[in-house]
């Protein structure tokens, strides 16, 4: 585990909960930032795995043994800090667009394997049946669909049904960009409607074309979309290397909160390096 990674990842979140949340009126054994902090290097370093980054934090010395909760009070105490992880989330996203260049992409993430779809009980139905033509595989679960900045900074997301096509957020995620920004898509973003609906609003999608497709983009786009694609894909590279494609959790709730941990985990890994 790096130690620059924890310390910057806690003192970001603390700031975050003392100017929002306010001091507790009761003290706590785990503030809300160190709850949030264990759920985040989880999802860094251990695959998402709450208990043992409980433990591996605790032995290092980040959490003191007498403050450190077990493993059950942690999980309901984590529960109560849904709406904290989505402040957070909004609240650092939003310096990731500052930017002209953002790079959009989607990517699975499943609740369960296709074949144990009937017996799920997290979700239930079509809408969830959903295809990766990338991977070239079914799965059954949820779709994230992912904004970046040209360094690879996260800037928007949302998490839909599986069955949804990649153009059906497309609004929802490019409202809040600056004017006179590029999208740069893959081929799933081709459609002429969207395309003149954001060039109203002042962003420009700008998606690969396909080769039988009557309007190309000029040369500048061409060598523009070479250059930014790249860079969404060592995004979803490094998602997959948390374990965003094999989340295990018990509940709908648990299953966002890990979502939002490993996005919270890319934005400060993409922030230090930069």
């Amino acid at each position: 585990m790096d130690s620059h990674f924890i310390v910057t990842v806690y003192v970001t979140l603390d700031d975050i909960c003392c100017q929002f949340l306010g001091q507790p009126k009761y003290k706590p054994k785990m503030t809300p930032a160190e709850i949030l902090l264990v759920a985040v290097v989880a999802a860094r370093y251990f695959n998402n795995n709450l208990e043992r980054a409980l433990i591996v934090l605790g032995k290092c010395g980040y959490i003191p043994s007498q403050r450190r909760l077990s493993i059950s009070r942690y999980n309901r105490q984590l529960h109560q800090h849904l709406d904290t992880f989505e402040l957070c989330l909004a609240i650092l996203m939003e310096l990731g667009r500052a930017g002209e260049a953002f790079i959009i992409d989607s990517m699975p993430v499943p609740v369960c394997k296709r074949k144990r779809a009937r017996r799920c009980r997290k979700v239930r139905g079509r809408m969830f049946c959903g295809y990766c033509a990338a991977k070239d595989e079914k799965f059954f679960g949820w779709r994230l669909h992912l904004v970046c900045d040209a360094n690879g900074l996260p800037a928007n997301f949302v998490i839909l049904p599986a069955a949804l096509h990649d153009l059906t957020p497309i609004y929802e995620l490019s409202y809040e960009l600056p004017t006179g920004s590029a999208i740069y898509g893959d081929k799933a973003y081709n459609d002429g409607d969207a395309e003149g609906i954001l060039e109203i609003d002042g962003v420009r999608l700008i998606p690969i074309r396909r080769k039988n497709m009557k309007k190309q983009h000029d040369w500048a786009d061409e060598y523009d979309l070479r250059q930014y694609r790249k860079g969404i894909e060592t995004i979803n590279s490094q998602l997959e290397s948390m374990g965003i494609n094999r989340l295990r959790a018990r509940t709908n709730n648990g299953f966002f909160i890990k979502v939002q941990a490993s996005l919270l985990a890319l934005w400060h890994t993409q922030a230090i390096a930069n």
